[in-house]
């Protein structure tokens, strides 16, 4: 039997019956001693386990922590989908809803609209986060010790003329992004594509996801960018809400009605891991 098997059959175990001692563990286990002993001190080096003050053991609440963040996984399309939907409306262009997949980000939804820029991009399709607006959005407010392991594991490859190719330069637009809110990626990972990205939050704080918009139309500044970047506040800080946080960008308004602005505009396919 794999020592796995056996570490989630002590878990299910002190699930169900905690607190146990470890002989006890190991006679309903059929497990020796000597070996439940060293997967219970494996539990307890990750937080998994703990002894009571009587010495038995019972799970700790890393296992919670643990769900709860697959959970805030799965609810965080279902709880952005109408905004996604609503932003790719109102701004004629391609939103992209992503989140943290070790050093990429993956794509867990997309809206686009039948009009202008048309990005391929597929739900489930990995990128880099250096070049890419959901990547910074989520780099610029992780914690400074993960944002750093993440920016190491960057391939710093050049995709396009307009792509950040080195750590130093990274750091430095993650600054500016911080100061500002949101990340700009001006034709970093495809030419001719535009886009800015805000994240979202847990009730930790951390970001869990990034809301952006992608197309053609540049994202300098001035009023329509102004604009666009309230409305993608409105919609991370919507859903940042309701998983729970409750820091100073989750005091946006509730998202209005807005009409769409359509644009005639003759659509184009563009092939890209990410946006």
């Amino acid at each position: 039997m794999s020592s796995v098997k056996r570490t989630f059959q002590v878990a299910s175990l002190l699930a169900a019956r905690a607190p146990l001692g470890v002989r006890a563990i190991a006679q309903q286990l059929q497990l020796p001693l000597g070996s439940t002993h060293r997967l219970l001190l494996d539990l307890e080096s990750e937080s998994v386990a703990e002894r009571t003050p009587d010495g038995e053991w019972e799970l700790s609440f890393r296992l919670l922590e643990i769900a709860g963040l697959q959970i805030e996984r799965i609810q965080i399309p279902r709880l952005a989908r109408p905004i996604v939907e609503k932003l790719a409306e109102t701004t004629g262009e391609t939103v992209h809803l992503s989140a943290p997949s070790g050093a990429e980000t993956v794509c867990i939804d997309k809206a686009q609209t039948n009009f202008q820029l048309q990005l391929s991009t597929h739900i489930g399709s990995h990128g880099p986060m250096y070049c890419t607006g959901s990547g910074k959005a989520l780099l610029a407010f992780m914690g400074a010790d993960e944002a750093e392991r993440a920016i190491a594991a960057q391939p710093f490859r050049a995709v396009t003329p307009h792509t950040i190719v080195s750590a130093a330069a990274l750091r430095r637009e993650l600054q500016r992004t911080r100061q500002r809110g949101y990340s700009l990626d001006h034709e970093e990972a495809v030419v001719g594509v535009h886009c800015v990205g805000v994240p979202i939050f847990n009730r930790f704080g951390g970001p869990v996801a990034a809301i952006s918009v992608s197309g053609s139309s540049p994202k300098g500044a001035g009023i329509a960018l102004d604009r666009l970047v309230d409305s993608l506040k409105e919609a991370a800080s919507y859903v940042s809400r309701r998983l729970g946080y409750g820091g100073e960008a989750a005091d946006a308004a509730p998202l209005p009605r807005q009409t769409p602005a359509r644009r005639p505009a003759r659509a184009r396919r563009l092939e890209t891991g990410d946006a």
